[in-house]
Formats: C-alpha cells, sequence, structure tokens
C-alpha cells in the first residue's frame, strides 16, 4: 500500500468521522488500516502499574484506508494519488495536479 504513508495529510471521506482531517500515524498494512491523528477515539481502560498511573485514556484506534484519502497540498481537498519517476525516483504525485505529496520528513 503505498497511496499512503506516515506523515500524510488526510480527510476521512466516509462514516461516523466523515470531513475529520488529521495526519497519518501508523499504517498497518496486514490488516489494511491506518491510525490518523484526532480521529476515531476510543476509551481505552489501562491497568496501574509502576511505571503508569493506570485509568482510562482516549487513543486512536485503526481505521480502514478506504476511509481515507491524502489532501492535495496545492487545493487542500482529497485527491487520488499516482505514482511517477522524477529524476530516476518514484514520487507520489496528486492526480487532481501535478503537486508532489508532501510526507514526513524525508521518510523514505
Amino acid at each position: 500500500m503505498n497511496r499512503l504513508k506516515v506523515g500524510d495529510d488526510v480527510i476521512v471521506i466516509s462514516g461516523e468521522h466523515k470531513g475529520k482531517r488529521g495526519k497519518v500515524l501508523r499504517v498497518v498494512a496486514e490488516t489494511n488500516r491506518v491510525v490518523v491523528e484526532g480521529v476515531n477515539q476510543v476509551k481505552r481502560h489501562v491497568k496501574a502499574t509502576p511505571q503508569s498511573p493506570g485509568g482510562i485514556l482516549e487513543v486512536e484506534a485503526p481505521l480502514p484506508a478506504s476511509k481515507v484519502m491524502p489532501v492535495d497540498p496545492e487545493t487542500q481537498k482529497p485527491t487520488r494519488v499516482k505514482v511517477q519517476v522524477k529524476d530516476g525516483k518514484k514520487v507520489r504525485v496528486a492526480k487532481s495536479g501535478a503537486e508532489i505529496v508532501a510526507q514526513a520528513a524525508t521518510q523514505e
């Protein structure tokens, strides 16, 4: 799944959290899911340990990758992504324009 990478800015396009926007924190390739910052928050009951006080924490749960779309850096709207070769390297490009889809500080 090279359409989404950690650090990408995405918008949720369907479901309970439709319209919310955030950064991809984690990609779970085995189940085709992504964890997006501030989206799909669930309450997690954590037992106290010597390192942590425990309690009820709110954490982001994974959601299907098909429910999110990358944001075009130029128009700030959801877009599909294609892969092009530029200067001998594969880069992800927004289909709505020729703008390279930005990602976290040189993650490759």
